[in-house]
């Protein structure tokens, strides 16, 4: 794995969000610049994790 990979939470129109690594962030992908909002960098997946469950709770994100 890279050392320098980061994380980042991609809220989706549906209210769901997911997490993503950088690279696929930094891509060209339509569906991640069409996102809602986004959240991050993390340093770790298990941080990004983290923070998801928070959005969840306080209402900001829909579990999957």
């Amino acid at each position: 794995m890279n050392e320098s990979q980061t994380w980042y939470i991609v809220k989706h129109s549906a209210g769901n969000c997911e997490i993503v690594p950088s690279d696929k962030v930094a891509d060209d992908n339509l569906e991640i610049l069409e996102s809602i909002e986004q959240w991050g960098p993390f340093s770790s997946e298990g941080e990004a994790i983290a923070r998801r469950v928070g959005l969840i709770r306080a209402g900001k994100c829909q579990p999957v």
